[in-house]
């Protein structure tokens, strides 16, 4: 398996990343002229593979026991981190609320959280595109710190919410949140805008466009601007997420400045 801490908080060209996986990944606009998002076929979910799909604008979603297809969707559903702006009733909630966020304390219960049945029309008892397979290739890059989850927690400890996806330069690639309580997966949406906007992450992919996410304050990108963004963003040295540099942060302090307690570079 490859060392990948190098690509971490150095500075790297998108070739580089490209060239980690042992795949040779379609250019999207040339096999998808028509927009229709997916790219590629098969291949693996290595910690390598990962990331070359990524540094491509590729990312995997299937089913279980389905093979694997890579996706680049036209338009692509974006978030630019300073433009974020909460709304007041999240604003008032968060000023009232003893809950606090922390980042990458509990990855695992997060992307399981997500993984689970939730009130958007899954059938009973079907789990979604976040199967066993999914779990364990984003639990490794976790552990070699490009994963990334952000809790939510209530006053008696509880993760009540969370969201996770991959850090790689000054690009957040979202995959999934979650809730237990109302409105906790927009203080951790609220959390990472703020998170990435210390950070001089420039954009967070949010990948497919969907009711909730527009209203949050996605916006929506052509497919090419999108992969033309990717290699400023993916080439400059970026701040290293990690466990160990904040204290947890209560949600009454999302809106001062600089809520993060970061390391520095």
């Amino acid at each position: 398996m490859a060392n990948l801490s190098q690509y971490n908080d150095h500075p790297i060209t998108p070739e580089a990343l490209k060239s980690l996986g042992r795949y040779d990944f379609p250019d999207p606009t040339s096999i998808d002229p028509e927009g229709l998002g997916i790219v590629a076929m098969g291949g693996d979910l290595a910690p390598d593979t990962l990331i070359s799909a990524y540094a491509q604008g590729l990312f995997p979603w299937f089913n279980e026991d389905e093979p694997i297809a890579w996706w680049c969707p036209e338009p692509r559903c974006v978030m630019v981190p300073r433009d974020y702006q909460p709304s007041k009733s999240l604003r008032k909630q968060a000023s009232r609320a003893r809950w606090q966020l922390t980042l990458n304390h509990a990855f695992a219960e997060v992307i399981h959280a997500c993984s689970l049945p939730r009130s958007d029309g899954l059938p009973e008892g079907e789990h979604t595109w976040i199967h066993e397979e999914m779990i364990a290739a984003y639990t490794e890059l976790h552990s070699q710190g490009f994963a990334h989850s952000i809790e939510v927690w209530d006053d008696k400890g509880q993760l009540i919410g969370g969201l996770y996806g991959l850090k790689i330069g000054n690009v957040y690639f979202g995959e999934s949140m979650f809730h237990r309580a109302s409105n906790a997966s927009k203080l951790a949406f609220w959390g990472l805008m703020r998170l990435c906007e210390q950070s001089h992450v420039g954009l967070v992919d949010c990948q497919l466009p969907n009711d909730h996410l527009m209203s949050l304050g996605a916006i929506t990108l052509p497919r090419v601007d999108f992969l033309n963004q990717l290699g400023t963003l993916l080439s400059g040295r970026s701040v290293k997420w990690q466990s160990d540099s904040h204290k947890p942060l209560a949600v009454s302090l999302l809106d001062t400045v600089e809520p993060w307690q970061l390391k520095q570079r």
